[in-house]
């Protein structure tokens, strides 16, 4: 048996610039559904034929800001395997997302980071090998 994720579900206060982002970074995503129920809330799929992202916009304001690796709960980064960490980084830093990449010397994997609109940061990493020991390697990560 093989596992992947198949999708995570978002809820966001901006459906529109969640898309936007998401086809920034990921030129391959498209919607694969957009619907608007008769309560006026709406959920979209984005993503390509393996992975997606569900996205549901939000009702609720959160009474505190979280921040990615603050320690709360919560989810710190999702991170998407992509051909080319720099084309994706060039894509993105162009649409004036900011950039939020940590020291990630590696020589088997190149990593990038940006956060989205709404503060959430997304990892992009691209591996330099097709050998599973060399980009699972921790001991050379970072050095």
């Amino acid at each position: 048996m093989s596992t992947k994720l198949e999708h995570a579900n978002l809820c966001v206060d901006n459906i529109d610039g969640m898309i936007k982002f998401l086809q920034t970074a990921l030129p391959d995503f498209i919607i694969r559904h957009d619907e608007t129920g008769i309560d006026g809330d709406r959920w979209v799929h984005i993503g390509n034929d393996t992975t997606y992202i569900a996205l549901n916009n939000s009702t609720q304001k959160e009474s505190s800001d979280w921040t990615p690796y603050s320690g709360k709960p919560g989810v710190n980064h999702l991170g998407y395997m992509v051909d080319n960490a720099e084309q994706v980084r060039s894509r993105l830093l162009a649409a004036d997302y900011i950039e939020s990449t940590i020291e990630n010397n590696h020589p088997f994997r190149k990593r990038v980071y940006f956060y989205d609109h709404e503060g959430r940061d997304w990892e992009f990493v691209e591996y330099l090998s097709e050998n599973l020991e060399e980009r699972n390697d921790y001991a050379l990560a970072d050095k």
